[in-house]
């Protein structure tokens, strides 16, 4: 695949991406937030059996029979308000392909029943909001990815709305999903950090499975 032909895969793929995160809010909205999620876990699937941006190695989309989604819990959705605690912190994190990725903190989301996650703003081109997440169930057998999971990038699409009081947003971590480097380390993926970690466990979303 040459360069050109990488870039215009990648700028397709997040089109789609994009589109498919339109239609999850829709859907939310029209039917249910388990409505919405069925259509997310049908996308994903088939963006990753037949894209050629796709994260998996191309033996492993040969034998590739679904991503491992945990059925939708009511209880793990949020309309989470934003409050300013820890706002204006600065996380660079450095990655092997991409260099320092700049984020700033936008303040602190709480979840009743969970705890509090940083929600971070990316301080590059681009922009967006970016909601990375590990719980107890990182790393376990059965579990998640160890290196943690992503909620919210809506730099790359992965939005899920505005909530119904203002200043929340939609916080679904049945929407939790594995970033790129979980299936090949050849790509650079910026992790939760102290702020974006739960003790408790996450059983929802997508989990951890060797492809």
């Amino acid at each position: 695949m040459t360069a050109l032909t990488t870039a215009l895969a990648t700028a397709d793929w997040r089109q789609r991406v994009f589109g498919l995160y339109s239609a999850v809010r829709d859907r939310a909205v029209s039917e249910s937030p388990e409505a919405a999620h069925a259509l997310w876990r049908v996308g994903r699937d088939e963006l990753f059996r037949d894209h050629p941006a796709s994260a998996l190695r191309e033996d492993a989309r040969a034998s590739f029979a679904g991503l491992a989604i945990a059925p939708y819990d009511p209880a793990f959705r949020f309309e989470a308000v934003l409050n300013d605690d820890g706002a204006g912190e600065v996380m660079d994190v450095g990655t092997g392909t991409d260099g320092v990725v700049p984020f700033r903190r936008l303040g602190t989301l709480l979840l009743p029943g969970l705890g509090q996650l940083a929600l971070w703003r990316l301080a590059s081109y681009g922009g967006g909001l970016f909601l990375p997440l590990r719980d107890g169930t990182a790393g376990r057998a059965g579990g998640t990815y160890g290196g943690g999971r992503y909620v919210l990038d809506t730099v790359k699409g992965a939005h899920l709305g505005e909530g119904r009081a203002a200043g929340s947003l939609v916080v679904d971590l049945n929407f939790a999903y594995n970033p790129s480097c979980a299936y090949d380390e050849e790509w650079a993926c910026p992790l939760p950090g102290p702020d974006n970690r739960l003790v408790d466990d996450v059983p929802v979303g997508e989990l951890y499975r060797e492809y």
